[in-house]
């Protein structure tokens, strides 16, 4: 793994001539923040050695690089999942290489399934924790150079980032929650038992990403950021019958107040 790491950076490098200090990873519906980029580089998937191609309907699949927020930042507009039939190594093969390009944070979106019954669709959640029920990234061979076979995880997302997105949020009247993240494996939506079950467990929102590219991040030491946009819900009398469709429209709509928060974050870290 570690030899494809290098020569996909190293195909970057040499294609953009240029590094990164923040990398992006977007989710479902939340693309548009590319349009803030002053963007240097777009690169297909497709045309990038060793990676997945996305393949999910609203995931263009391409790899940005430019200015944001005062910062260089390479950005996938368009991530993979799980449940698309890749390894939880392979869809964490990007953040590996965003490493390689020089990234010392890493900033998530995604969309999600809300759970506490406090939580409206269209609510925005900073992640403080995770619970992770997708297969776990690490598993297998540990390559020493990219971190310790048993990384700690006490602080998967970083406090100091939380801090600057909700002073961004209050400034800017903006409603924002904090919780913990569900990651399950998908493609199905949730069971109203498996709902119960998400917040039984201390859960507050649920989705299909986001935990495994955290954890590769983690275990390579960088700090991460994540945020959610609460699509739909999955609380007892809120239930509804919810299409990929459905959980674009609102993630859409959503959109400019997570752009404007992770465009200030990015400026102030």
């Amino acid at each position: 793994m570690l030899a494809q790491i290098q020569q996909t950076a190293s195909f970057l490098k040499e294609k953009t001539n240029t590094s990164a200090d923040v990398g992006i990873i977007l989710g479902t519906g939340l693309g548009g923040l590319v349009e803030e980029i002053d963007i240097k580089h777009s690169i297909s998937y497709e045309d990038i050695p060793n990676f997945p191609i996305s393949t999910v309907e609203g995931h263009s699949g391409r790899l940005i690089f430019g200015n944001l927020g005062g910062k260089s930042v390479v950005a996938m507009q368009g991530r993979f999942h799980y449940y698309e039939g890749y390894s939880a190594e392979k869809i964490t093969f990007p953040v590996r290489v965003m490493k390689f390009l020089g990234i010392k944070n890493l900033i998530v979106s995604n969309a999600s399934g809300g759970v506490n019954p406090d939580y409206e669709i269209g609510d925005l959640m900073t992640l403080k924790d995770h619970i992770n029920l997708i297969p776990n990234p690490l598993i297998g061979q540990n390559e020493k150079k990219l971190g310790p076979r048993f990384p700690d995880m006490s602080e998967p997302y970083c406090p100091k980032m939380i801090a600057i997105a909700e002073q961004i949020a209050t400034e800017n009247n903006i409603k924002l929650q904090q919780g913990v993240y569900v990651g399950v494996t998908g493609p199905t939506l949730e069971t109203p038992s498996e709902y119960f079950y998400f917040r039984k467990i201390g859960g507050d929102t649920v989705g299909m990403s986001t935990v495994p590219e955290v954890v590769v991040a983690r275990h390579m030491d960088i700090p991460c950021f994540a945020i959610s946009v609460i699509t739909d819900l999955g609380v007892p009398g809120k239930i509804k019958k919810v299409t990929h469709e459905d959980v674009q429209a609102v993630a859409e709509v959503t959109e400019p107040k997570l752009t404007l928060i992770i465009k200030k974050l990015i400026s102030s870290i």
